[in-house]
C-alpha cells in the first residue's frame, strides 16, 4: 500500500513538472566546457603500493580506474613530476638527480600513465612538479622558478614520448605555489621551439 501511494504521488508530481515550460537562455554563453573526470597520482607516493600489487587484482584496479564505460572511467590523469623531495606522503624520485642526469626508468608514474593509455588511448596526461631536486637553486632551495627547474619540468615531456610513447597534454608550473609570469612565458617558448607546441600549460596552481 505504501509503495502504491508513493508511486501515485510521484506520477502526480511528474505530470505537473511535465506541463511546465523550461526556458534555456544562452544569450550570455553556455559557460565553461566540461572536460571530464580526472584522477591524481601525486603528493609523494600516494599510488606507490599499486605497482606492487599482484595480478589479477592490480589489473582489475587499473581497469576500474581507466577502462572506458567501466568503473571510474577517468578522462584525465594528473601525475607528479618527481623532485627527490618529501612532498606530503613520501618522496617521488626525479628523472634528473643532477643537471646532466636523465633517467626515465625511475619511479612508477611512467608505468601508471602507460597502463592508463593501454586501457584508454584517449585519456589526457598532465604532469606537475611538487618539488625540485636539490641541485636546482644550488641546493639552497627554490625561491623562484629558475631555468634549471624549467629543464626538469620540460624534459619530462620528451622523455615520456621517447621512452614510453606517451604524449603529455598538460604541464603545470609548481604545485600550490604562486605563478611566475616570466617562467610561464619562457616555458611556452621552449615548449614551442622543442616541437611540443601541442602541450598546454596550466599557468597557475593557486
Amino acid at each position: 500500500l505504501a509503495l502504491a501511494l508513493f508511486l501515485s504521488s510521484l506520477a502526480s508530481q511528474l505530470s505537473r513538472v511535465g506541463s511546465q515550460t523550461y526556458v534555456l537562455d544562452d544569450s550570455i554563453g553556455l559557460g565553461r566546457q566540461f572536460d571530464g573526470i580526472g584522477g591524481l597520482s601525486g603528493g609523494g607516493a600516494t599510488s606507490r603500493l599499486l605497482v606492487s600489487y599482484k595480478a589479477p587484482q592490480r589489473d582489475q584496479i587499473l581497469d576500474l580506474l581507466f577502462k572506458p564505460q567501466f568503473g571510474a572511467d577517468l578522462q584525465i590523469l594528473k601525475v607528479e613530476i618527481g623532485g627527490d623531495a618529501q612532498s606530503t606522503d613520501g618522496t617521488e624520485s626525479s628523472h634528473m638527480h643532477s643537471k646532466d642526469d636523465f633517467n626515465y626508468q625511475r619511479g612508477y608514474e611512467w608505468w601508471l600513465m602507460t597502463e592508463a593509455k593501454k586501457r584508454n588511448p584517449d585519456i589526457k596526461l598532465y604532469g606537475l612538479p611538487w618539488a625540485f631536486p636539490a641541485w636546482v637553486g644550488n641546493g639552497v632551495g627554490v625561491r623562484t622558478l629558475t631555468r634549471p627547474s624549467l629543464l626538469t619540468t620540460l624534459s619530462s615531456g620528451p622523455g615520456a614520448k621517447q621512452h614510453y610513447n606517451l604524449d603529455i597534454n598538460y604541464i603545470g608550473i609548481w604545485n600550490e605555489k604562486h605563478f611566475n609570469i616570466t617562467y610561464i612565458k619562457t616555458l611556452r617558448h621552449v615548449l614551442d621551439s622543442s616541437g611540443l607546441s601541442s602541450v598546454q600549460i596550466v599557468a597557475s596552481d593557486d
